[in-house]
């Protein structure tokens, strides 16, 4: 089958990139016809392995920088454009080119799959995609995490969809309340591999990831390591990502004076390893989608501790056996939470064998076949009644 990937910058890091790369490597691998096709490119070579028979395109190279600004450009981003609305989180991206060029490609479709992967690419093929073409859209995040201008959009529009992927149970509840009509579908994202190599439990050592933007929350998870360190000064906490908020982060833990103890190391090509010798995986998001790395230090063997943040922790842990659940945005319980794995070294073994026995519902060779049946499906001619 003929499957089309379109992404916003599939050249870049992040967690959906790199999920949606797995898929598509998987596809591939499978004797799929795969293609990615990037919005733009702001890179020469992308960040993740694309499998060799992937073909991957992009459609507006900003390698040499973006459009010169003018008073129709920025007049165009505050009414962001003909279909992307404010509040699309990546809205910045949609000028009046790149908009266009979405458009004209997905018009331009003429038969195949066409999977779109976040609500503004979701939104255009929606409107502009041919009936020939068989469009899934992938939501990568939680409903409610989405402002009133893309809920409106999504009500309005997705039942132009042949199925709509979620992550996890509750965002497939969410979704089928608002879109009673449209054939939504749970599939979680695939770690890379489960067969890693397993922590000892031996260092002290807690190990955050993602991007440095409020969402995450390491903000929260600073000051509650500053607890952590009162009690036990031997422990470190390394954070992976960089992001907007960095200058900020790196002064709260000067103010904190946890400079000896809290390392912002930026982005890493080596994260299995530094998961591998690692004792504690902490989530301090204030919302999630299906937290990736968090499944990926699983398969590490690493016990975690979590904001109950919508959605995603809860779809995955089971409180107590292989993560601890804490009330979302609490500082004070994400820093009990810690200092109860911490000092306990069997519990955390313990609670890492659960967690890497867990992740293994979240493999390729278990996630990926559910991608196939339903494309499957769908190609079969029956997609009036699918929805």
């Amino acid at each position: 089958m003929k499957i089309r990937y379109l992404m916003l910058h599939a050249y870049g890091m992040g967690g959906t990139i790199r999920t949606v790369v797995n898929q598509a490597n998987a596809m591939a691998r499978a004797g799929h016809d795969v293609e990615i096709v990037s919005v733009v490119r702001r890179r020469n070579k992308p960040q993740f392995a694309i499998h060799q028979d992937v073909r991957l395109s992009a459609l507006v190279d900003q390698r040499q920088g973006r459009e010169p600004d003018s008073l129709a450009r920025r007049a165009w981003r505050r009414l962001r454009g003909k279909i992307v609305p404010r509040g699309e989180f990546a809205a910045e991206y949609f000028t009046e080119r790149v908009e266009k060029a979405v458009m004209d490609y997905v018009s331009a479709l003429p038969d195949g799959i066409l999977v779109t992967t976040r609500p503004a690419l979701n939104l255009i093929a929606a409107r502009r995609a041919p009936k020939s073409v068989v469009k899934v859209a992938q939501e990568h995040m939680n409903l409610t995490a989405y402002p009133d201008t893309i809920r409106q959009e999504i009500v309005r529009h997705y039942g132009g969809f042949d199925a709509v992927a979620v992550l996890t149970k509750t965002n497939q509840i969410e979704y089928q309340e608002i879109l009673p009509d449209t054939r939504i579908v749970q599939i979680p994202n695939a770690v890379h591999k489960v067969d890693q190599e397993r922590s000892t439990q031996r260092n002290p050592v807690v190990v955050a990831a993602g991007r440095l933007v409020p969402q995450k929350g390491f903000d929260l998870l600073i000051q509650a390591f500053a607890q952590v360190v009162a009690d036990h000064p031997e422990w470190k906490l390394r954070v992976f990502g960089n992001g907007p908020r960095e200058a900020r982060l790196q002064a709260q833990i000067d103010e904190l004076g946890l400079s000896d103890n809290v390392a912002l190391l930026g982005r890493t090509e080596r994260l299995d390893d530094e998961l591998a010798a690692a004792s504690v995986y902490a989530l301090s998001s204030r919302f999630e989608g299906l937290p990736m790395v968090m499944i990926e230090a699983m398969t590490h063997a690493l016990a975690v501790v979590a904001f109950d943040c919508p959605t995603g922790p809860r779809d995955v842990l089971t409180d107590g056996a292989d993560g601890l659940l804490v009330p979302p945005r609490d500082v004070d319980a994400l820093a009990a939470a810690l200092k109860k794995v911490i000092r306990d070294r069997g519990r955390r073994i313990d609670m890492g064998a659960a967690a890497a026995a867990t992740a293994r519902g979240y493999a390729p060779d278990v996630v990926m076949p559910m991608w196939e049946d339903l494309f499957t499906e769908l190609l079969g001619g029956d997609r009036a009644h699918s929805r």
